[in-house]
């Protein structure tokens, strides 16, 4: 008989509640539970942030100031709903996140089948690192290189234009041209990381399928309509229901450090939610339950999307969905 098991009157085996196994397992994963119970699970008690009017108490803590501070309901969230921006902003963040989602499914899942076709490894592994080098730069450091090439003075781009005979453009006062910037920034950064991530799975398929589709006589085309894809849809669904999750969130580097500030010419182009939460953090006008009722607005409209993403997708393909 096993030592971690038991025998019951019925001849049968009883495990353990608890063996050495589970005592080692738990020891792994206790530093991760630790570590989301300290910054993800406590800092929610600061949720109550935004049905308060915050006030700091002279000579009090900062636990005991929101204790004290008086219930305002949700007045703080009509604040935010109410605001005249609230359309803009919401535009902006679901069009942008959109954009982002579908290409950012698209470009990487195609450019990780073109890869998984390149024969020379070292070939390979040159454009690979290539491609996932700008997901290490910081948007603090690609804002100076857009800035060298969109300086209205001595950008390089002004620069050519002048040498073809054309006018400077005033990139930064000018809001027609960065939708497509920012669009463009986005996925030069993020490419490479999202084709890794394809590029992996394709490495993890059986290779005799290609054999016998290959001696079937299927082309290139057909191989990756009838087998890549079809392998491939289970990490798409995921990473795009996780995306889905993040659909009233946005990158705050990208549309406010790539911009220089977000200037007011580009306010109606560029603003989002999460700039707008900076904006009011500055002010003084402002108070800082306003700000934490429309962070927890993003919070509780991402897990409702997510939830419906997933939902929808347990109706088309079960196997596939994340929860």
């Amino acid at each position: 008989m096993k030592k971690d098991a038991l025998k019951q009157p019925g001849g049968t085996l009883k495990k353990k509640r608890w063996t050495r196994d589970d005592t080692e397992l738990t020891l792994l994963g206790l530093p991760a539970a630790i570590w989301f119970l300290l910054f993800c699970y406590l800092p929610m008690f600061g949720l109550i942030i935004a049905f308060k009017d915050y006030r700091i108490q002279p000579g009090k803590s900062f636990l005991y100031s929101l204790l004290h501070s008086d219930w305002v309901g949700f007045s703080n969230f009509n604040f935010f709903l109410s605001s005249k921006q609230f359309p803009m902003l919401l535009r902006n963040t679901i069009v942008y996140n959109l954009v982002f989602i579908v290409l950012g499914i698209v470009l990487p899942v195609g450019l990780a089948m073109m890869i998984s076709q390149i024969y020379s490894r070292r070939k390979s592994k040159v454009y690979q690192t290539m491609m996932f080098f700008p997901h290490f730069m910081s948007w603090v450091v690609i804002s100076y290189f857009v800035y060298a090439f969109l300086s209205p003075d001595k950008g390089l781009i002004n620069s050519i234009i002048e040498a073809l005979g054309g006018e400077r453009i005033m990139w930064y006062s000018n809001s027609t041209y960065w939708p497509f910037i920012l669009v463009f920034m986005q996925v030069w950064k993020t490419l490479g990381y999202s084709m890794v991530v394809y590029l992996a799975s394709i490495t993890g398929i059986d290779h005799t399928l290609y054999e016998a589709a290959m001696l079937d006589g299927a082309t290139k085309w057909q191989q990756a309509k009838y087998i890549t894809l079809p392998c491939l849809k289970p990490i798409i669904i995921i990473m795009f229901i996780m995306n889905i999750g993040k659909i009233f969130y946005s990158d705050f580097g990208l549309f406010y450090q790539v911009t220089q500030g977000l200037p007011n010419s580009l306010t109606e182009v560029a603003s989002t939610f999460d700039t707008y939460i900076y904006a009011a953090l500055r002010s003084s006008s402002v108070s800082i339950g306003k700000t934490a009722a429309a962070s927890m607005f993003q919070s509780v409209c991402c897990c409702v999307t997510i939830l419906l993403a997933n939902w929808l997708v347990t109706k088309v393909d079960e196997e596939s969905a994340l929860i």
